[in-house]
């Protein structure tokens, strides 16, 4: 890579971080002025499609470690393998794993910035944290609020692979909000946004997709435990953290020294196990996962001396992926301008 991998959002984010707040409602205002401040619609720029598709190709040096072929405007919550089963009464059980990203502390922006700059900071990160799950072959199952639920893994993945993907996503999105954002949020004076994730593995026999609501109104979804420990696991993360179950842990053993134990807490109390039916002899753990030190270890990725991300090339797939964005930045270079000059 001749540039940081998420430099395209650390420079958006980086100019929407210099704005002022528009419109202060504290104190006295005439009316006449609170009635002008909304007559113009905000710039919501993360909507802006050949923009969004530039920042998304930025990461192709992703391509190094993500041996899958490159995905682009997945539809939400429409996983290709179990769309069969929307507007049906039909189940299927299917492994998945499950990982829930949460983007945290962004409510500390508005002492300082307007509701549409908030807006552009908070989904500058979660369209960087989406582009990156689609490299990784994840499918984004449901956005709520600045958090995401991506699935990884269908039936032409293995389980090991699911695993892997999302481990690999998981360590790339924390690595851009910790690294690449930290001295933008420090220079402007305001409290840093970061990540916590929770990743759980759900196997066949523990995972019940199907159709849920009605109509429209209705989504092809999980019912699984694991599917809900995720969430609940991303509660029990650090700042940047990423905590796991028991099963993601026993799919990598060979890496086994990358997690550690992490008890849960509840109501100011600690807890042996995340989840049990002692009457069943079922008793579930949760773990830290070093992230850094696993992405510091990959084969295929080094660091240079500011503990930048530096990428290998995979000569399988270089030759394939050279041909692929010159016909891509051909066809947008012409018509990109940037936001901010």
């Amino acid at each position: 890579m001749n540039q940081k991998l998420y430099k395209n959002y650390a420079d958006d984010i980086a100019n929407y971080l210099k704005q002022d707040k528009k419109n202060n409602l504290g104190g006295n205002i005439r009316m006449q002025a609170v009635n002008e401040s909304f007559s113009s619609k905000p710039q919501l720029r993360w909507l802006d499609r050949s923009k969004s598709e530039v920042d998304f190709k930025s990461l192709n040096a992703l391509n190094n470690v993500a041996p899958y072929e490159t995905k682009y405007h997945e539809k939400l919550g429409a996983h290709p393998s179990f769309n069969n089963l929307k507007g049906t009464r039909d189940t299927e059980n299917h492994y998945i794993v499950s990982m829930f990203i949460d983007v945290r502390n962004s409510t500390g922006l508005f002492k300082k910035y307007s509701p549409d700059v908030v807006a552009n900071i908070c989904r500058t990160i979660q369209l960087a944290a989406i582009h990156t799950c689609w490299y990784f072959d994840g499918y984004i199952h449901r956005l709520q609020g600045d958090g995401l639920m991506v699935y990884f893994g269908g039936k032409n993945t293995s389980k090991q692979s699911a695993v892997d993907n999302a481990l690999l996503a998981a360590s790339f999105v924390n690595y851009f909000v910790k690294n690449d954002l930290k001295n933008l949020f420090d220079e402007q004076g305001v409290s840093r946004i970061y990540t916590r994730i929770g990743i759980d593995f759900g196997d066949d026999d523990a995972t019940l997709w199907h159709d849920a609501g009605i109509g429209d109104c209705s989504e092809v979804t999980t019912t699984s435990l694991h599917t809900s420990l995720s969430c609940k696991m991303q509660a029990q993360a650090e700042s940047n953290g990423i905590v796991v179950g028991d099963h993601i842990l026993h799919r990598k053993t060979s890496h086994a020294d990358y997690f550690k134990y992490k008890p849960y807490k509840t109501n100011g109390e600690e807890k042996q196990y995340i989840y049990e039916i002692p009457d069943e002899g079922f008793r579930y753990k949760q773990h830290d996962f070093n992230w850094e030190r696993y992405l510091k270890n990959h084969p295929l990725i080094d660091q240079d001396s500011e503990g930048n991300l530096i990428l290998r090339e995979n000569s399988q797939r270089s030759t394939a992926n050279i041909q692929e964005n010159i016909g891509f930045l051909q066809q947008n270079v012409n018509n990109y301008k940037p936001y901010f000059e």
